[in-house]
């Protein structure tokens, strides 16, 4: 009788060490995807702060706008995307976008240009596709504008461009090409058709900017046949800096999308309609992400090897070894 309690009382000891060892696996992956998954994103973006103008709206009367940049998004398609890279690219952009909109509240996000990978050939259900996914992945709520722009990636480069293409991507996205907002205008170019070779498109792109000249009064001599104060442009994947003839800065706003960058980013604007700030925001490094799920996966082997005794607990290691040095 005492060696069947003996017997169950190790048994019961044993199950309880291995719902111990389960509980804190639980705990760490728990723990480390909470982090990897969500938190980086808050603990990153909130060092992020919006640039102040060097005249205070308040102390001229005017309203400052705060506007959010960001590019080259390249949603993966049916071609060429892999259902994992689709999944895990998608997430961290989406993730990134929600908490930006939830830390900075913005009151106008500009999408500047090659949103999706592979527009110029997706076929109509993989277009319907991909514009499915980036609803989801950039939803916002009613009182933030979101702009868009076409860019080669989504309608094809100048010599694959169509007015199919431009129409599929003008009945989802809102094709203004003047927005105006606290007294700042903002002028939203479809910059593929600007070849300047007088083809169908080109010369209808050219009109719309002649129109828009007319009603902001303004000179055809001066660079675009308008007068901007600030030139922002994607595709480049970086945020380089290079002034016009005019002097006129043009800004290429960086990458959104991990594939193109480790450390992605955006730009954050203060504006108002004589002076503007800006300034970067940078997205988490998945390097550190990548470490981190690294070394929790070490750690984890490690927990199991200690409960199945194949190694020995560093706690009782330094213990015995701590022992011996004082009976020495």
């Amino acid at each position: 009788m005492g060696l069947v309690r003996l017997g169950f009382g190790r048994q019961h000891l044993c199950l309880l060490k291995r719902s111990f060892l389960l509980l804190k696996l639980t705990a760490v992956v728990f723990a480390v995807l909470l982090f990897c998954e969500f938190l980086i994103y808050y603990l990153v973006i909130f060092q992020c702060d919006w640039p102040e103008v060097k005249t205070a709206a308040h102390g001229s009367g005017q309203k400052t706008l705060k506007a959010m940049f960001l590019a080259d998004t390249h949603l993966l398609g049916e071609v060429r995307g892999h259902w994992l890279d689709k999944l895990r690219r998608e997430w961290q952009m989406e993730r990134a976008f929600q908490t930006a909109l939830w830390l900075l509240q913005p009151e106008v996000v500009f999408i500047l240009g090659d949103i999706f990978d592979e527009g110029k050939w997706s076929s109509s259900q993989g277009w319907a596709d991909d514009v499915r996914r980036f609803q989801k992945i950039f939803r916002h709520p009613q009182h933030v504008q979101l702009k868009v722009v076409a860019g080669n990636h989504d309608i094809g480069f100048h010599y694959q461009m169509s007015t199919y293409k431009i129409k599929r991507f003008e009945k989802v996205f809102n094709p203004e090409r003047l927005f105006s907002w606290k007294g700042i205008n903002f002028v939203l170019v479809n910059s593929v058709a600007l070849e300047g070779d007088g083809c169908h498109l080109c010369s209808e792109a050219e009109r719309e900017l002649i129109e828009i000249s007319h009603k902001l009064n303004c000179s055809r001599e001066l660079l675009w046949w308008l007068r901007p104060r600030l030139i922002l442009s994607g595709h480049t994947h970086s945020a380089c800096e290079v002034l016009h003839g005019a002097g006129v800065p043009e800004i290429s706003v960086p990458s959104f999308s991990w594939r193109n960058r480790n450390n992605p980013s955006f730009i954050m604007g203060s504006m108002t309609p004589t002076e503007y700030a800006l300034a970067k925001c940078y997205l988490p490094y998945e390097d550190t992400v990548l470490v981190t799920y690294c070394v929790a996966a070490g750690f984890l082997v490690v927990l199991m090897l200690v409960h199945s005794g194949l190694l020995v607990s560093p706690f009782l290691f330094g213990w015995n070894l701590l022992r011996k040095f004082k009976t020495t």
